[in-house]
């Protein structure tokens, strides 16, 4: 039998199949990114960025490594002890709910590849836009970098196989009460698993919705990792900036 998760989310980024499934990110593009957003943000030198779901901790070390002062946070329990071995003076990672506000403030907070519209209700959604309003400090920005649902939707794979270290993930895509869902089955170690990642297909209007809620302002929309003006139809990226 299978083996079901409920909160996929803490369940999923918890398992080591889910790093294995997406170990062949572009980080080269995602160094990039950050190169252009830290550029354009003109954060100072030194200053002081939060990584909300961090992961494993790649992008807050890479973060680090140009002068930042840096803290990574995750509700992934095993991805924060894995990142805790490469903290320094001015980098450190703890679990944390993304939702909450940490009790400090930054000159900058980076929400990184789609890691948010997890939650099943979006008053837990509006909570993480006040609380990343209420981790800035008085010049900082926020940043969410989401998927363009639409561009997502309009070029959804209904279903494939990867296959990674000898692992075969068939993954089954669908949109369902305004989610995107997609299913991951895979046997490993002769067990059968089944996960399950849902994320709301948020669009730009809806995010202006939410900010307005969460009373913060909207500053600049990107549509890629270039910093490239958006466009609805043909971007593959919703990067917002706002304070």
């Amino acid at each position: 039998m299978a083996k079901k998760t409920t909160q996929w989310y803490a369940s999923w980024f918890d398992t080591p199949f889910y790093h294995i499934l997406y170990k062949d990110r572009d980080y080269t593009e995602a160094q990039l990114f950050m190169d252009n957003l830290t550029a354009y943000l003109n954060i100072p030198e030194h200053g002081k960025i939060l990584d909300l779901a961090c992961g494993k901790g790649r992008h807050s070390m890479y973060l680090n490594s140009l002068g930042y002062n840096v803290s990574g946070v995750d509700l992934s329990e095993n991805s924060i002890a894995h990142a805790k071995q490469f903290e320094n003076e001015s980098l450190h990672f703890k679990v944390h709910d993304m939702s909450q506000p940490l009790g400090e403030t930054f000159d900058a907070v980076f929400n990184l590849f789609t890691s948010f519209g997890y939650f099943d209700n979006d008053e837990t959604n509006l909570q993480t836009i006040k609380a990343i309003k209420a981790n800035l400090n008085d010049y900082g920005f926020g940043v969410i970098d989401f998927m363009n649902s639409e561009y997502v939707i309009d070029n959804l794979v209904a279903s494939d196989i990867k296959t990674v270290e000898g692992i075969d993930f068939k993954q089954k895509r669908h949109i369902e009460n305004g989610y995107i869902i997609k299913t991951i089955d895979f046997t490993a170690d002769n067990k059968n698993y089944s996960f399950q990642e849902r994320v709301k297909a948020f669009t730009l209007n809806d995010f202006e919705m939410l900010f307005q809620k969460a009373g913060v302002h909207l500053l600049d929309v990107f549509g890629d990792y270039k910093l490239n003006k958006f466009h609805k139809n043909t971007s593959e990226r919703l990067i917002m900036v706002f304070k």
